[in-house]
């Protein structure tokens, strides 16, 4: 439930624990948006798996960069099949709820506009769209989805060009304004003042980048909402002993 801009609600989620993001999966195990990455996360205990979109043929798959890079060979994505694409280890994003289910939060980064409706298509085929964050640092994309998409969770994740700290009281109160759910910012960028900002006007403050036990520790002290890692057992091990008091 949101309340009116700048009406200091608790809010509603504060009682679930924070989300562990496994950023493009186990990546320091695993290659990096692979399904044995994913797959490795979850058994680690990540509570969410995030990962990247862009489209071949049509269909959404998990690669981060527009060229892969297999040797000399540079593969351009959006010039292969998905079938072609899976040969070289990158899985639809089909593939992953087929494969793993849909019991995790799904934090997806749309890579290229075309993507978002896609990737919302095929999260409500596997019944996941109520566990997918769609992130973007286009707040105009995310807007022109909130209707035609009520219960998928958007995202402003703007990455290092985040609002300078002076305008962060206006911008929370915009995305609110225009309905969605949470900011995205690298941890650097958070203080405890600035998480109770976006959450007094409903919004999920995210923190990504946050790889060490310190800067575990201290995102997990502001309050953030979600952590984004790569060391998946250091995160989880962080936040439970966090949850627990620790």
């Amino acid at each position: 439930m949101r309340g009116p801009p700048g009406l200091c609600l608790v809010p509603p989620w504060r009682v679930v624990p924070v989300i562990a993001f496994a950023h493009r999966g186990a990546r320091t195990e695993a290659p990096d948006n692979s399904l044995a990455a994913f797959r490795r996360a979850l058994d680690l205990g990540a509570s969410g798996l995030e990962t990247d979109a862009r489209l071949a043929a049509g269909e959404v798959v998990l690669a981060h960069d527009p060229v892969l890079r297999r040797g000399l060979r540079r593969i351009r994505v959006s010039e292969q099949s998905p079938e072609a694409l899976a040969a070289l280890g990158v899985p639809r994003l089909a593939e992953v709820y087929a494969q793993l289910g849909t019991g995790f939060e799904c934090s997806v980064d749309c890579m290229v506009p075309a993507a978002a409706r896609p990737i919302i298509a095929v999260a409500r085929a596997a019944g996941a769209a109520e566990r997918l964050w769609l992130c973007s640092p286009d707040v105009d994309l995310l807007v022109g989805l909130r209707d035609e998409a009520p219960e998928v969770r958007l995202v402003h994740s703007p990455g290092r060009d985040a609002p300078p700290a002076p305008a962060m009281e206006r911008h929370a109160a915009e995305l609110a304004r225009l309905g969605l759910d949470a900011m995205n910012l690298h941890h650097t960028a958070w203080s405890g003042g600035l998480v109770s900002l976006f959450q007094r006007f409903g919004l999920r403050a995210f923190a990504w980048d946050a790889q060490e036990h310190r800067q575990l520790r201290a995102v997990l002290r502001m309050g953030v909402d979600g952590i984004y890692g790569d060391r998946v057992d250091r995160m989880v091990a962080a936040i439970a002993e966090w949850a627990t008091g620790g």
